[in-house]
């Protein structure tokens, strides 16, 4: 015991004599991206983040959307990203789970795309391909046609972080402060009746400010369903919402990046805004299926 005493002891003196020599000590300032030097880090808890999730999702009733997107075809892992600039987009969404995206091409702004869904099932209309598809949101099996794993749940669950459902979930906190990092990390995580721990989300909050920056689902096996991250927030009606948000789908091969034009929060959205009708002439695909002859009338 003595002997370990008298080695602290030394240890203790050997900084001290450090710290008096500027010679030999170096003093650096973390600055971390988004903050200055003197900015303090912000406490929080996990009931209290959990609550800040609720309580932004609860607030949204519904919104009318005009952005700017980036659509990405392609992944990092294979080292080829095709991006298509200036398509200009829309979002309609409305409590609990309908959302309609259209998309227009770049310059001349004719229609790349239109999307609905009411968190059951979704419709897709690509005029390019003269195609109309429709189907369950969910994925049982991906497909190789990357069009047909297109749904419009996947933009939702990313614009839109849900609440963490605590009567089927566990949530672990995780405090990743380093000289580069300062955010809290919730790790969502669910039993799958055998034992095992299934990581469903990863919800993570600025210590600088404890807003959400990124959200990360996963499927049952850890792999990265969604990876959205958020910046730039701006208040919308008196509401706090991301002005940019970034959307990456790896397994499906592609990804989008919105940067929001207009917002109008909580002013009603019509029942007309969900509604996309099968247009004449198009191919019906239904997912999972070959494609049918084309429609000659309107459904």
């Amino acid at each position: 015991m003595l002997v370990r005493r008298v080695l602290i002891t030394t240890i203790v003196l050997t900084f001290v004599a450090l710290e008096q020599s500027s010679c030999l000590v170096r003093r650096r300032t973390i600055t971390r991206k988004g903050g200055n030097p003197k900015q303090t880090l912000l406490v929080a808890d996990r009931n209290t983040l959990i609550q800040a999730i609720a309580k932004q999702f609860e607030a949204i009733r519904d919104f009318s959307a005009t952005v700017d997107m980036t659509p990405a075809l392609g992944t990092a892992e294979k080292s080829k990203i095709t991006e298509y600039k200036d398509v200009r987009g829309y979002i309609r969404f409305r409590q609990p789970a309908d959302i309609r995206l259209i998309g227009l091409y770049p310059v001349v702004r004719n229609k790349a795309f239109d999307m609905v869904s009411n968190g059951i099932d979704f419709k897709l209309y690509v005029p390019s391909r003269n195609r109309f598809i429709v189907g369950s949101n969910e994925i049982e099996k991906p497909s190789a046609n990357n069009l047909e794993n297109l749904r419009p749940q996947h933009f939702l669950n990313a614009i839109i972080v849900r609440p963490i459902d605590l009567k089927e979930n566990q949530v672990l906190m995780e405090n990743f402060t380093d000289e580069e990092n300062a955010a809290y990390i919730l790790h969502e995580v669910h039993s799958n009746g055998s034992g095992q721990l299934i990581l469903r989300r990863t919800i993570w909050f600025d210590r600088l400010n404890l807003q959400m920056f990124r959200e990360l689902i996963f499927d049952e096996s850890g792999n990265i369903l969604t990876d959205a991250r958020y910046t730039d927030w701006k208040r919308y009606d008196d509401l706090p919402f991301p002005k940019h948000i970034e959307i990456n789908r790896p397994r499906d091969e592609y990804a989008v990046v919105l940067d929001l034009i207009k917002m109008d929060i909580n002013k009603g959205v019509g029942d007309d805004q969900f509604v996309l009708a099968q247009p004449p002439g198009t191919t019906l695909q239904v997912v999972g299926q070959p494609p049918a002859a084309p429609a000659k009338g309107t459904h």
